[in-house]
Order: structure tokens, then C-alpha cells, then sequence
């Protein structure tokens, strides 16, 4: 894979997370030859559920520097309510994630938002393991934040580009890994991690 490849992070809200710390809130385009992907979709909307972490929203479809109609492909890295509120904007268009999380958003309590992850419109493609997306672009099971999720590894010719979602949600999950998702990307030697909450990618 060239290096014509590019991850652009988009800031789409911020949550927060203790007294007076806000969590921002990133999603992921996918510059490639063959296509436009989106890594995740944050979250358009407010919801009693969440209402504890006061979400700031800045939603996808307001941007003006975010082409919605580019976007060909989506991939949701899991379920949870930050990751796949944006998900109804994509209608007609294919939303890769592991079966197994898409099992689990919708038979387990307390997991998510069921309604955002089954807005009407939204066509999901079940994946089972790993998958080739593009060329160079691959999505591979990272267990550990959730039983299905997976992360996005887009070969660059030299070390890859990791869009990881949560399954890290801090620098020194990476530093110190835990999770068999977390040893997973430290065994790729990424020179490059992007995590949903963090503006900066991580780097070895």
C-alpha cells in the first residue's frame, strides 16, 4: 500500500467523565484510491440514558468540512452509544462490525443506545474475524473494551496506521497493555495508534 492513504481525526462531541473533566470525542475518515471510509460515528443527539455525562455535541452532519455523501463505507470499531449515534446518517450505505458485537448491542441491558444502533435505514454487514475492506485496509478482532470489538489497520508500505477505537481508551493502555486487543496492536508496531478520545494518535 502507497502512502496515498491518509487518517484524518474529526471531533464530533465531548462527554463528561468525573467532576469537571471532559472526554472529547473522536470519529476517523479514511482517505483511499478506491474509497472514502468513516471509522465510527459519534453521536447526533441527546438521550436520557446518557444524560449523566452532558454530552457537547458536534454532530457529523453540521460540519461543513465533512462531505457526508464521500463517505462509501463506515466501520463501527463497537456499539456503544459514543461510537454508532451518527450511524443513521449513513443509510444505504454498508456498517461493518463483528457479529458478535452487533449480537451483543442487541440482546444485552445496559449496553448501549438499541435505538441508534437499529435507526430505521441502517444496513449492517456482519464481519467474522478479520476482513480485507480495501486494499490495505483491514479490520481485525481486538477483544477486551467489548467482546466484538475490532480495530481498522491500514498498511502504509512501512508500519501500519491503527484506528483502535476504545480498545484502548488512554495512552498508557498502550504503554502497559492489558487486553488481548491492546497486546494485538503493540504486536502490529504500529507507528501510529488513533483513539477515540484523544486528538493526537499515540506513537511507540
Amino acid at each position: 500500500m502507497t502512502t496515498s492513504v491518509t487518517v484524518t481525526p474529526v471531533r464530533v462531541a465531548s462527554l463528561l467523565v468525573g467532576e469537571n473533566e471532559r472526554l472529547p470525542v473522536f470519529v476517523h475518515l479514511i482517505d483511499h484510491p478506491d474509497g472514502r471510509i468513516l471509522v465510527d460515528t459519534g453521536l447526533t443527539a441527546l438521550h436520557p440514558a446518557v444524560a449523566d455525562m452532558d454530552p457537547q455535541l458536534e454532530p457529523l452532519s453540521e460540519q461543513a468540512d465533512v462531505d457526508l455523501d464521500s463517505i462509501t463505507a463506515v466501520v463501527n470499531t463497537h456499539l456503544h452509544f459514543d461510537h454508532c449515534g451518527g450511524n443513521h446518517l449513513f443509510t444505504g450505505r454498508p456498517i461493518y462490525v463483528q457479529r458478535a458485537e452487533l449480537e451483543d448491542a442487541r440482546t444485552r441491558e445496559d449496553y448501549t443506545i438499541r435505538e441508534w444502533v437499529d435507526a430505521p435505514g441502517v444496513e449492517y454487514t456482519p464481519v467474522d474475524g478479520e476482513l480485507e475492506l480495501l486494499p490495505g485496509i483491514r479490520l481485525v478482532p481486538a477483544p477486551g473494551h467489548t467482546r466484538g470489538s475490532q480495530i481498522v489497520v491500514v498498511e502504509t508500505g512501512e508500519r501500519p496506521i491503527v484506528i483502535a477505537g476504545d480498545t484502548a481508551v488512554w495512552f498508557g493502555e498502550l504503554d502497559a497493555p492489558e487486553t488481548e486487543g491492546q497486546r494485538l496492536i503493540r504486536s502490529l508496531d504500529p507507528q501510529q495508534v488513533w483513539l477515540a478520545h484523544a486528538a493526537e494518535p499515540w506513537s511507540a
